[in-house]
């Protein structure tokens, strides 16, 4: 990275907590349409798997995970506040020495907390609509999802997490919306159709299976939110965000 690209991060994490600070209630509506962004593309990527399931499941597979990808589209066109995103972004800015790890992880909590509630709205009311038939198609693989390996799922998520901020990083960085989206689309798609795990996705995906399929564990998804949380900020924070700011040139 040159100068400049560590210019934009470093400022961008200043941006964030500056805006947490002054207007706290414009930073968390951010974060919460963030959460309805996250959804939205878990609704779209669920129901295209659904639809598919039958006869191509490979390809509900792959087309979902393409479409996935909106969510962070709608983030960095329309705007919002992403923990995940924010795990890169802030703790480039506090490598940088630009804000405190103190700030780093105040727009942590607060950008989880919004997002999780975007996501609990969204996703009850995708549930209240009738789910789109996908009642059959969460029962299908939410029971493997929370059965996965303690240290299968922390490494997925550390996977997930570099997946992800690679596709915000071009998001800053580029300037052609064509770049951006195509960048976007390849980092995202990847971590889906890979099988990686991604914490708030997660939210939505747990919200919605839970009023949909009969005794699921709570203990289970809590369980499973943490392991991935730990291991999203590990991806950003730790094997993105740190090497990045080591390989920029100091000016």
């Amino acid at each position: 990275m040159n100068y400049e690209d560590v210019q934009k991060l470093s400022n961008a994490a200043k941006n964030k907590i500056t805006l947490l600070n002054n207007n706290f209630g414009k930073y968390f509506m951010r974060a919460i349409m963030a959460g309805f962004f996250i959804v939205v593309a878990m609704i779209f990527s669920n129901v295209v798997g659904n639809v598919f399931s039958a006869d191509l499941p490979a390809w509900g597979k792959f087309l979902g995970a393409l479409v996935f990808s909106i969510a962070v589209l709608l983030i960095s066109l329309v705007g919002g506040e992403l923990f995940t995103g924010n795990n890169l972004v802030m703790a480039f800015g506090a490598f940088d020495k630009k804000v405190s790890w103190g700030d780093a992880g105040k727009v942590w909590l607060v950008s989880y907390i919004g997002n999780f509630i975007g996501c609990l709205i969204l996703s009850l009311i995708f549930v209240w609509a009738g789910a789109s038939g996908t009642k059959d198609y969460f029962a299908g693989f939410i029971n493997n999802k929370l059965t996965i390996p303690v240290g299968q799922m922390f490494f997925r998520a550390i996977l997930c997490n570099f997946f992800v901020c690679l596709g915000v990083l071009c998001g800053i960085k580029l300037k052609s919306e064509a770049a951006k989206f195509l960048m976007i689309v390849m980092c995202i798609s990847g971590f889906v159709v890979s099988g990686f795990e991604h914490c708030i996705a997660n939210m939505g995906t747990f919200v919605a299976a839970y009023c949909l399929v009969p005794g699921l564990s709570i203990g289970a998804m809590l369980k499973s939110m943490l392991i991935v949380t730990l291991g999203n900020m590990v991806g950003g924070a730790l094997l993105l965000a740190w090497p990045l700011r080591k390989m920029s040139a100091d000016e």
